[in-house]
This record gives C-alpha cells, structure tokens and sequence, in this order.
C-alpha cells in the first residue's frame, strides 16, 4: 500500500506538472501557502520597481508539513435505491432508503508544501496531501444490506493529490494569485484507480494589498467543494487589527474565520470551511461492476469549528479544532460516456441522481502536528 501510494504521488506529480496549470483540481486554496520562504527575494529594494509582497502582518503561521487525525462521532446514513440509466434499480429494492448507524468515522490527514521559485517577479509553491475517511459501522453490512453500506465498510473513500500556487505582485499594491490542484478520490484500495479518474480544480484572484495588515481580492473557481463539478466566484479577504489582537481569514465560499492573537504563539479561530469532492466508486460489490457504472459520490459538507493553534517548540506546532459537520449532499452521480453531467448545483440539469442518501450531521475533532515557517 505504501508503495503503491509513492508510486501514485509520484505519477501526480508528473502529470501535474503539465497539465494542472491548465484545468485543475478539487480544493481550491486548500493548501497553505509559505510566502515567509521568500523574505529575501528583493521587494523592498529602492533601486528596483516596488512590488507588493504576499506576506501579512499577523496571520497565522504556514504549515510546512502537517500530520493529523480526524474524527467523527456517531450518525444515520441513510442508502437509497441505485438505478441504471433508464431508471430501474441495480440493487435489491428491499435495501432501499436502508438506514444504518455509523459508530465513527475516522481518518488520517497528512501534507506538505515545498517553494519552487522565489523572485521579484513571481512565487511559486508545490504541495500534496492525502486524506482517507474509514466508516465504522455498529453493525458490519453484509451482501444482503445496500451496496453502499456494503463500500463504505469495505473500502472507506481516500484522496491523494498535489496543488501549485502562483503569486504574481503587479505593482506596490496589486497582485494576482493563482491556485491548481489535481485529485485521485475513490473507494480505492491497495489496487489504486488509473490516473484517468483524476479531478481538476483551479482557481485565480486579481487582488489589492492596501496596507501590511489588509488584503483583498476577487476572482472565479473551478471547484468540486460542493461535492459536483461547480464555477462560482470567490472573495478573498485578510486583515490584522492596529494591536495585532483580532483579524480575519477568509476565502468565502470556501471558508471564513476571525482570529484572536492571544500572543504570537498561541491562536484562536472561529468559523467554518467547506469540504468536498466526488470519490470513484471503483472496487467491485456483490452482485454488480460497480466499475463497469461509472458512479461517484458527491459528498458536500460544512465544518462548523474552533480552532486552537499553538507552538509546542520552536516552529513544531499543534492545532486542535472542533465543531459540527453538517451534511450538504451524499449523493451517487452517473457519468455519461465518461462525462460527469454539470449540474450547477442543481438548477441546469433535470437527470435524475443514481442514488439519493441522507447522513445526519455529527460532532467531530481534528487534531494534527504541524512543522511551519520561520
């Protein structure tokens, strides 16, 4: 598995490189981004054309490389009735709307960002993560429960991908920034899925940097935070108080928090983020190919958390947060000769979903270990 999973990243990386400039993937923005590695490249020199510098007074520390733990509490899923293009069911109908309780589901989170290139006129970063989600059910669904259960327990869903992001300051205080990621997400194991099933998210913002504690942009994403294939507009929006005490990160829709400085080694955030992705229901079930269906799963959701940031020593640092998911869409969605059907959240498109579910909304906490900048 790990192997395999080197193997993949490394794959990723390769096709990233020439094709997620172009289209990219899933979560925009999701990656932190380390502008402290280019202290020195040059924008205050006097005798140079003055650009504006990515860097604010009193955000929160980059994170280098992460390494966390997530973990949900108790809540119903609910598994509705899987039909084929014409509309008839794949599955028994006896398991239809089947609901099942899921005790835990947990999951480890882990990246890292590397600076590619720092100078006057452009920064550039690179990263990867991989996330996994395991479901622990209170009881073990069998061949004669819903097929979803039945992957759920089995396989579990994992992400693994990698992101670019591109800072290009325009003059003193107008930039652009640009944001790339490539996803591999699915019901995949230790046979991993063909790097066909990739997703691309991307996003870009034209943005002003008025003063060192302020910053703001506009721009347009490609994203899958909402579980399907979406374009929206995004606002970009940092900001530091005159004593450094209380300020704001947000990148609405995908998230927005307050900050309180309680000094600069220990911080707190209030808010929520979005997260989502569609996952390839790749390993075969009983009684169907599931392969051969060409389902994924557009799972949407809302974290509604605190967080606590601080050093443990030095620049290792720990965040613990806690909050509440609640549930936007789980959804099983068809693709069409290989094409996922764009659906706008909902108000372009009349075709039905392949199965309709429903999960309760839990408590959960993440907690992570984190190396972060200077």
């Amino acid at each position: 598995m790990k192997r395999n999973l080197l193997k993949l990243t490394a794959a990723v990386f390769v096709l990233a490189s020439t094709q997620v400039l172009a289209q990219s993937d899933s979560s925009y923005f999701e990656e932190e981004i380390d502008w402290s590695l280019y202290d020195d490249v040059g924008f205050a020199d006097e005798s140079a054309k003055r650009l504006c510098s990515p860097k604010l007074e009193g955000q929160s520390p980059a994170k280098l490389i992460s390494l966390g733990y997530d973990f949900q509490g108790p809540y119903a899923l609910t598994a509705g009735q899987i039909n084929d293009a014409n509309g008839d069911a794949i599955n028994d109908p006896s398991t239809s709307d089947q609901e099942m309780t899921v005790n835990s589901t947990t999951g480890i989170r882990a990246g890292f960002n590397v600076p590619v290139v720092g100078n006057n006129n452009i920064l550039w970063q690179m990263g990867a993560n991989y996330w996994e989600s395991s479901y622990q059910y209170a009881e073990t669904p069998t061949s004669s429960d819903n097929p979803l259960h039945q992957t759920l327990s089995e396989n579990g869903l994992r992400t693994t991908g990698i992101s670019t992001t591109i800072f290009k300051p325009l003059d003193e205080k107008s930039f652009i920034l640009f944001q790339g990621s490539a996803d591999l997400s699915g019901t995949y194991g230790a046979a991993l899925m063909p790097m066909e099933y990739l997703k691309y998210s991307a996003a870009a913002i034209w943005g002003r940097r008025p003063t060192e504690k302020k910053q703001w942009g506009v721009g347009l994403a490609r994203t899958y935070r909402a579980g399907e294939l979406n374009y929206i507009p995004v606002i970009l929006y940092n900001s530091t108080d005159a004593m450094n005490k209380w300020g704001a990160e947000v990148l609405f829709p995908a998230r927005a928090h307050v900050r309180r400085t309680i000094n600069p080694r220990n911080m707190l955030f209030f808010g929520y983020e979005l997260e989502g992705q569609s996952y390839r229901l790749y390993e075969n079930l009983p009684g169907f190919d599931i392969r051969d269906e060409d389902l994924e799963i557009r799972r949407g959701e809302a974290r509604i958390r605190a967080i606590y940031e601080f050093s443990l020593k030095d620049f290792v640092w720990m965040s613990i947060q806690a909050g509440y998911r609640v549930n936007y869409r789980y959804d099983v969605d068809r693709l069409v000769d290989g094409v996922e059907i764009y659906r706008a959240f909902g108000l372009l498109r009349d075709d039905a979903y392949a199965q309709i579910n429903g999960l309760g909304n839990p408590f959960y906490i993440s907690v992570s270990v984190n190396l972060v900048s200077p």
